[in-house]
């Protein structure tokens, strides 16, 4: 029997996910319809699931039942795109495209973008809250982990370091705080709620939470970096606005080539830290050298 390769295994994996979405946010014939329309409209829009499928990987790793994670899965990928909505409006980036198509805003007009990205919060927690799995005490701190990495001690704190650094030059260390927060804290939520499903150790939720903040990082720069050398078609967005906007970003304070090494470093950081886990952390390698070398 042929053995499924790395993009197969992902590509299984992403169509898995994208069948729960649909479920959750399946259209309602009522008057409020169009809301329904423009969740869909932004969580269909191509995504690529890296959050949704780092949950279910590291629950698996830890020896959990990937049933078990789906809600939160579903959930965190609901809190992601929200953050994309809001993120594209033009109060904060003021973008027109998102993955090669038309922005929330631009579609359906800022007031329902506005109100698709709040229903999407919304639905994220009405479907974790209504979780029928064997550990209530579990799934109670894996609720509480998804709020606070997506409020102002994560997400939202990060879009607020970022809009409150624009139009000055910051450190490279104020960049990581951000981008950890900013990206990086919802990536370290997506492992470690699936490291606390799962029934990870103490040190397993360690090590894990060690792959996930290296992971982000470089995940980040990564970002940075195709804004510069990246396939404007493949990306789905133009090239260089970062840079025109004087954004702070990596490539801008350390340049291309450090940016690049510390792409590197943080990504091999991220693997070592699974060292814990053996074989059973292969896939997670794949996806980390995976997305840290991507075009898109």
């Amino acid at each position: 029997m042929k053995t499924k390769s790395f993009k197969e295994k992902l590509n299984e994996q992403t169509a898995f996910i994208d069948g729960y979405l649909d479920k959750y946010l399946d259209e309602k014939d009522n008057p409020q319809n169009i809301i329904y329309k423009a969740m869909r409209y932004s969580i269909f829009a191509g995504g690529k699931r890296l959050r949704p499928i780092l949950m279910m990987n590291v629950c698996k790793m830890c020896g959990g039942d990937v049933n078990e994670i789906i809600p939160f899965a579903c959930a965190i990928e609901m809190i992601h795109t929200y953050s994309l909505i809001h993120d594209d409006l033009p109060a904060m980036d003021n973008d027109d495209l998102r993955r090669g198509m038309p922005t929330s805003h631009i579609k359906f007009g800022e007031a329902t973008a506005i109100l698709a990205g709040d229903a999407l919060l919304n639905k994220a927690f009405e479907v974790v809250s209504d979780y029928r799995g064997d550990d209530v005490k579990r799934a109670v701190k894996a609720i509480n982990m998804l709020a606070v990495s997506s409020g102002t001690e994560g997400m939202i704190g990060g879009q607020i370091v970022d809009m409150e650094s624009e139009g000055r030059e910051i450190t490279l260390e104020e960049l990581c705080y951000l981008h950890l927060n900013k990206t990086g804290a919802i990536i370290r939520s997506a492992c470690t709620i699936g490291a606390l499903i799962g029934g990870g150790s103490d040190a397993q939720v360690k090590a894990v939470d060690e792959f996930a903040k290296n992971l982000g990082v470089a995940f980040q720069i990564q970002d940075d970096i195709l804004d510069i050398i990246g396939n404007e078609q493949e990306l789905g967005k133009p090239i260089g606005s970062d840079l025109e906007e004087e954004k702070n970003t990596y490539v801008r304070l350390a340049g291309l080539e450090k940016s690049k090494e510390l792409a590197y470093v943080y990504s091999e950081n991220a693997k070592s830290a699974l060292a814990i886990f053996g074989d059973k952390a292969d896939f997670l390698i794949e996806l980390t050298d995976y997305l840290t070398k991507r075009r898109s």
